[in-house]
Parts: C-alpha cells; structure tokens; sequence
C-alpha cells in the first residue's frame, strides 16, 4: 500500500493535466483562424472598397425617407422624383441629423450613415461653411441621394453647391453638390429661412471634425 498509494497519485495528477490541457490546446486551435474573420466585417465598413453598380428605385427610397423622416411628406416624394427626373437613379444614399446656424455666414455639421445596394454601410460626417441671406438656425433630418459612387473613397472631399439647383417644396428643401462625376442630392426638411445655407460647399469626411473647412 505504501507503494502503490505515490504511483496512484502520480498517476491521476497526470491523468488530470492531460484532461485539463486539452481543451485549452483544442479551443487556441479553433479560435487562431477566426479572429481575422470576426475582425473583417468592422475593417469593410471602414476600407476603402468598390460599390455595386446596382441602383435604387424611386419607390424603395421614397418608403426608406419616408420611415426615417417619421411620416409620409408629399414635398419630400417629390423632390426624389425630381432628383429622378434630373439624375436618374442612385446607386447609394446618406441618412442623418444635421445642426446649422447662419448670421449671413453660416455653418452645418452633420452626421448619417451611407447605405448602397448589397446592404453594406459605414459612418459619414460633414461640415461646410454658407454664405448669403441666411440667417437662424435649424435641426433637420437629413437624407441624401448620391449618384455615380464608384468607390467609398470618392465620397470624402469638399462639394460645392451646383448654382441654380434650390429646390424647395412643401416644407422640404433640395440641392445638388457635385465632383466630378459623383452627385449629391441632399433632400432637408423644415427648410424655410435657411434656404441661404445650401450656398457654399460641403466637406465629407470618415470622422467627426470641429474644423468646417
């Protein structure tokens, strides 16, 4: 008994390291692989990638501003079908809140998501100086069509208003901002005196700044 009692004992504290070490070696076996996939839904939303060349109908987008805005606005269905008239269909839009504010110069800062076809997105920000007869401040639902978006990078630069495109009705105010071949169409509502602010250009960027210009 002497003898037997060490060698039993040795034998289940080895026994009892095998049990306990093989899941460990088991679960860093299975884990090593799919972190990189875990991490690489977070790294699409963020890298710069190519968008699909699939389009929006005017109906899906009038039902999607329609949610977000809260009701159904007659002035903001037709102002998307106006942007259709001019521009045809977009192949991405912006949706979010924006704070602005103008003593004939004036300043906006806003903050939305970019949505496009295959159900991919990503934060936006923006910020932009205005100057004209513009004068008070508003908050607004924001809800932008963009066109000719090959690429998540060509989003983020300055756009400057196209002159002449204000489009106001019903309480929702329109205009274009282009680059290039990109197009925005950003659809605003409770636009009233701060018409003027659709004068100068905007700045999209991938993070939040202080900084309009």
């Amino acid at each position: 008994m002497r003898k037997t009692l060490p060698v039993g004992l040795l034998t289940s504290l080895l026994l009892s390291a095998c049990v306990t070490q093989q899941p460990i070696d088991s679960r860093a076996e299975i884990s090593a692989p799919t972190a990189p996939a875990s991490a690489s839904p977070a790294a699409t939303n963020t890298a710069d990638h190519a968008i699909s060349n699939e389009t929006y109908s005017a109906q899906e987008l009038i039902s999607t501003a329609n949610h977000a805005f809260g009701d159904t606005s007659e002035g903001l269905a037709k102002a998307i079908e106006k942007a259709f008239s001019d521009f045809g269909s977009p192949n991405a839009y912006i949706i979010g809140d924006e704070g602005s504010g103008a003593m004939v110069v004036g300043l906006r800062y806003g903050k939305g998501t970019l949505h496009y076809k295959g159900g991919d997105s990503m934060p936006v920000y923006w910020q932009g100086p205005s100057i004209g007869w513009d004068f008070g401040g508003n908050a607004s639902k924001v809800f932008t069509l963009v066109y000719n978006l090959r690429s998540t990078y060509d989003l983020f630069q300055r756009y400057p208003a196209v002159d002449g495109s204000l489009y106001v009705v019903a309480g929702v105010g329109m205009n274009y901002q282009r680059v290039g071949d990109v197009t925005l169409a950003p659809i605003r509502t409770g636009v009233g005196l701060r018409a003027g602010a659709s004068l100068g250009y905007v700045n999209y960027t991938r993070t939040s700044t202080v900084n309009p210009f």
